[in-house]
C-alpha cells in the first residue's frame, strides 16, 4: 500500500526555536526572550536571540525543504511580530515577513500549515497575568483574526495552539517554562480554560470569514497504559488519560469538560472561574473543529502511588517527561520498564503505543480527522567522515510511519505526518545538545546547513509514497 494522495508528508518547526531576529523589524519582546535569560533556566544559558537565523535565511531553508520533496511545512507565527504588545497596533514588517515565508513555500509547491501559538507570548500579556487573565484570550482572538485576514487567501490549514498541557503545566505547576510558577493548580486549570475558550472563539471567527480552509488544535499525545493488570494501576492509567488527554480534547471536540476531572476539581477547589458565556462558546463551536493534531513521542506507563508519598522535585531535568516522576496531584507515577526501549533522554520508543492510542481517540471522539503534527527522535547525531549519519532517527521515523500506514488501513482518519523537526533547532530548555532535524546546522561554522542521511531517506519515502515501508 502507498500512502493516499491526499496524505501530506511534512516537517515542522516553531518561531522561537528557529527565527532569531528577536528584536528586529518592530517585533515585540516575548515571555521567552526574558525567561531564557534568567540564570539557570536553560542549558548553558542558550536563548533564541539568533536561534538558527531562519528569519534571514528562510529562502535557503525552504529551498532545502523543496529539494527534500517536502509536501507541507508546519511553522508557527510569532504573535509579537504581528502585534508587538499583544493586543495593540499591528506591525507591518511582521506581516511582510510571514507573507514572504508563505509565498516562498507556495513557490515550491509546499503547503503552509500554520500554528498561531507555539509558546512565545507577548511580554505585555505575560506581565498582566498571561493565560490566567481573560485579556490574553481576547487578545489571541484579535491576533488570530489579523492572521486569517492577512494570510487566509493562501493558508488553508490552521492550528490555534500547540501543546497547551506543556506551556500551562510547565508554566504553572513545574516552573520550568514562563511564567515560572510552581504548584499552583488553580492557575494551571484557569489557564487551560482560557486557552480552550480562545480556541473556540478563534474557530468561530475563522468560520465566519468563509475562507474554506480547516482549523484545529494540536496537543502532545501521551496515552497512558497500566504497568500491569492490577486494578489500582489500571485506575491510575484511566486517571492519567482523563487529566492528560481528555481534559485537553473533550472541551474542544465535545464542548464540555470531562465530568471525572470536573468533580475532583470541585472537591479540591481548583475549578476555573468560568462564565456561562465561555462554557456556551465551547459548546457552540465543538462541531466546527476540522481536525486534531497529535504530537506523539512516547506513551506513559503508570502505577498508582500511595497518597502523599512523593513530593515532586522541580528542575529543568525533571520537566523533560522522562519516566520516574509522580503526577502533579500525587495520584500516579510514570515508570521506566525493563522490557521497553528508550532514547538517550529516557523517552520510550513505542509505535504500538501510538497505534493503540489512536484507537482510544477514535472510540471517544468518532471519526475526527487527525494529523501527526510532531513525531521524531531527539539525539546527538554522529558525524562520520564529514557525513551526519543519523541512522537511529531513520529507524525511529520508519517504525512510526509503518504504524501510521497501519492505522489508516484500520480506519483511522489520518491525513498527514509532520516530522519534528525539519531542521536542527533550539530546544527550549536544552539548547542545541539534542538534535531533531533532517538538516544539520553547524554552530561552529556560521550556522551553515548540511543534509543528513535522514534527509535523503525521507526524500525517498515521499517520492515513493511510503510504498516500501
Amino acid at each position: 500500500m502507498k500512502f493516499p494522495h491526499d496524505f501530506l508528508f511534512g516537517a515542522a518547526s516553531a518561531s522561537y526555536q528557529v527565527e532569531g531576529a528577536w528584536n528586529e523589524d518592530g517585533k515585540g519582546v516575548t515571555n521567552w526572550d526574558v525567561f531564557s535569560k534568567l540564570p539557570g533556566k536553560t542549558f548553558e544559558g542558550t536563548n533564541g536571540d539568533v536561534a538558527i537565523d531562519h528569519y534571514h535565511r528562510y529562502k535557503e531553508d525552504i529551498k532545502l525543504m523543496a529539494e527534500m520533496g517536502l509536501e507541507s511545512y508546519r511553522f508557527s507565527v510569532s504573535w509579537a511580530r504581528i502585534l508587538p504588545t499583544g493586543d495593540g497596533e499591528v506591525n507591518a514588517k511582521g506581516l511582510e515577513f510571514y507573507n514572504n515565508l508563505i509565498n516562498e513555500c507556495l513557490k515550491f509547491g509546499i503547503v503552509p500549515f500554520v500554528t498561531l501559538y507555539h509558546w512565545d507570548l507577548p511580554l505585555t500579556l505575560e506581565e498582566d497575568g498571561g493565560w490566567t487573565n481573560r485579556r490574553t484570550a481576547d487578545a489571541f482572538v484579535k491576533y488570530a483574526e489579523v492572521c486569517f485576514r492577512e494570510f487566509g487567501d493562501r493558508v488553508k490549514h490552521w492550528i490555534t495552539f500547540n501543546e497547551t498541557v506543556m506551556f500551562t503545566g510547565l508554566g504553572y505547576l513545574k516552573g520550568a517554562h514562563p511564567p515560572g510558577i510552581t504548584n499552583d493548580e488553580k492557575k494551571y486549570f484557569q489557564a487551560t480554560h482560557y486557552v480552550f475558550y480562545a480556541h473556540a472563539k478563534a474557530v468561530e471567527v475563522y468560520k465566519s470569514l468563509k475562507q474554506y480552509g480547516e482549523i484545529g488544535i494540536t496537543h502532545v499525545f501521551l496515552p497512558a497504559y497500566s504497568v500491569d493488570g492490577k486494578q489500582a494501576n489500571i485506575n491510575a492509567a484511566q486517571h492519567a488519560n482523563e487529566y492528560e488527554t481528555f481534559w485537553y480534547y473533550d472541551p474542544i471536540l465535545k464542548g464540555e469538560y470531562p465530568s471525572y476531572v470536573v468533580k475532583q476539581l470541585e472537591e479540591k477547589g481548583w475549578t476555573p472561574s468560568w462564565t456561562e458565556e465561555e462554557l456556551d462558546t465551547l459548546k457552540r463551536n465543538a462541531e466546527s473543529n476540522d481536525f486534531i493534531g497529535l504530537n506523539y513521542y512516547q506513551p506513559i506507563r503508570v502505577e498508582r502511588i500511595a497518597e502523599g508519598s512523593l513530593a515532586m522535585e522541580h528542575s529543568r531535568e525533571s520537566s523533560t517527561l522522562a519516566p520516574g516522576n509522580p503526577s502533579f496531584d500525587g495520584y500516579y507515577r510514570t515508570v521506566k520498564m525493563d522490557d521497553k526501549t528508550y532514547t538517550k533522554w529516557g523517552w520510550e520508543i513505542s509505535p504500538q503505543g501510538f497505534l493503540d492510542g489512536l484507537h482510544m481517540l477514535k472510540d471517544r471522539y468518532g471519526d475526527i480527522k487527525m494529523y501527526v503534527t510532531e513525531n521524531g527522535l531527539g539525539d546527538e547525531d554522529p558525524i562520520i567522515d564529514n557525513e551526519i549519519v543519523d541512522v537511529p532517527r531513520i529507524k525511529y521515523i520508519e517504525e512510526h510511519l509503518k504504524v501510521v500506514k497501519r492505522a489508516i488501513e484500520e480506519g483511522i482518519n489520518l491525513k498527514g505526518y509532520y516530522a519534528w523537526s525539519v531542521i536542527d533547532l533550539l530546544s527550549w530548555l536544552n539548547g542545541y545538545k539534542k538534535q531533531y532535524g533532517f538538516i544539520y546546522v553547524d554552530h561552529a561554522d556560521n550556522l551553515n546547513r548540511k543534509k543528513k542521511l535522514s534527509f535523503h531517506w525521507y526524500k525517498h519515502i515521499i517520492e515513493t509514497r511510503g510504498e516500501e515501508l
